[in-house]
């Protein structure tokens, strides 16, 4: 749902002559963020330590599409990175004292910028004086950043209108469609279904019920995928899986014209419609706590992408372990998306409209919904 930021993105960074002039020693390479390890291991090398929740609140993206940066945590060293569309990514060192960012040189700390806060500690802006201002572009750690729109129409005459209309028609053969829901399979596997509440992009509940499904091959798989996991302390987290096709209506008419390349198109369907997608992350066994990423979940920014070099090490190091996780059970990434997996299986099945409340084996949940 990220296609159209990420293409912008892609396309747009440019190192500007305000960086080189801030940052004109030579710069050093980007290194890879994980270290090779047997094929037969889902860990990405070493877990590093946390970081400060100071740090934390000023890691992210700033400035100008043309010219943005990303501020990020890497073996307990701050760093300053660009990029350029075709070339390496370059990263200087900085230190952080006083509220202020600082370049190490040989003449000692070089200021380069002021980091403006909100009421929360969180840094929405760094002040260059008289150079420029770059304020912050991703979401930081509040929802309410999140890419957001206002339906078209009221949502429940779009749900009374999707659900009179069928899907569109494919050439099978497909598989015989065997939807189960996931966490009648494994009671390590947690429930947020944001399209089952206001925490969404259209700020307002879709689905009438909070439930997860999966065709049965992808849901054993990620069954498997839990046990690997449970191991080193974590359980998953699902926000959303097979979504009926009147669901993808009902967002492709409700989002404006200028949003309908965050959506799937109905008269395409798409691998949730068909119960093959799942988006989810980790939580911590002990403490049933969300695991941090490097983005949040439908963020729509460039935090977004499965390679963002930016946040912390640690967050970095979770994201890869769920996506060495998934790959190991036949999943793949969604290119734009780090939660997004879609299952090896996928064309084999055709696109379903089938609602919750018909697929329901239990009234409620048996896992715990966050």
């Amino acid at each position: 749902m990220i296609s159209h930021v990420a293409r912008l993105f892609r396309l747009s960074i440019a190192l500007l002559f305000l960086i080189l002039t801030l940052f004109s020693p030579a710069p050093i390479p980007l290194p890879a963020q994980t270290t090779g390890t047997a094929l037969d291991s889902i860990l990405p090398g070493p877990k590093p330590p946390d970081v400060s929740l100071e740090w934390k609140q000023f890691l992210g993206i700033y400035g100008p599409v043309n010219m943005q940066i990303i501020i990020l945590e890497r073996d307990g060293q701050l760093f300053w990175s660009t990029s350029k569309q075709g070339a390496k990514q370059y990263e200087w060192p900085l230190i952080l004292k006083d509220n202020q960012l600082f370049r190490p040189s040989q003449n000692g700390l070089e200021a380069r910028g002021s980091l403006l806060r909100d009421s929360s500690g969180t840094v929405f802006s760094i002040d260059f004086g008289d150079l420029s201002n770059f304020r912050r572009v991703d979401a930081g750690a509040d929802p309410a950043h999140f890419y957001h729109v206002t339906p078209a129409r009221p949502v429940a005459g779009l749900r009374e209108k999707a659900l009179k209309l069928t899907p569109p028609a494919e050439a099978g053969p497909f598989r015989k469609a065997d939807l189960v829901e996931l966490v009648t399979l494994e009671p390590a596997i947690h429930l947020d279904i944001r399209y089952a509440t206001a925490n969404n992009f259209l700020s307002t509940p879709v689905y009438t019920e909070a439930r997860a499904f999966m065709q049965r091959p992808a849901a054993e798989a990620l069954v498997r995928m839990s046990h690997k996991l449970q191991p080193l302390g974590y359980g998953l987290l699902i926000h959303d899986a097979y979504r009926p096709w009147y669901v993808t209506k009902i967002f492709w008419d409700a989002t404006p014209p200028e949003g309908k390349l965050f959506v799937a198109d109905p008269k395409k369907g798409s691998k949730h419609n068909r119960g093959c997608a799942v988006d989810l992350t980790l939580y911590d066994l002990a403490t049933g706590q969300p695991i941090e990423m490097p983005g949040l979940y439908d963020e729509m920014s460039p935090r977004s992408f499965p390679n963002f070099p930016g946040g912390t090490s640690l967050q970095r190091w979770h994201r890869d372990l769920l996506r060495r996780a998934m790959e190991s059970e036949g999943f793949t990434v969604n290119e734009d998306e780090w939660w997004h997996f879609d299952y090896k299986d996928w064309k084999q099945y055709g696109i379903l409209n089938v609602p919750f409340e018909k697929l329901a084996i239990s009234q409620q949940p048996t896992a715990v919904s966050h």
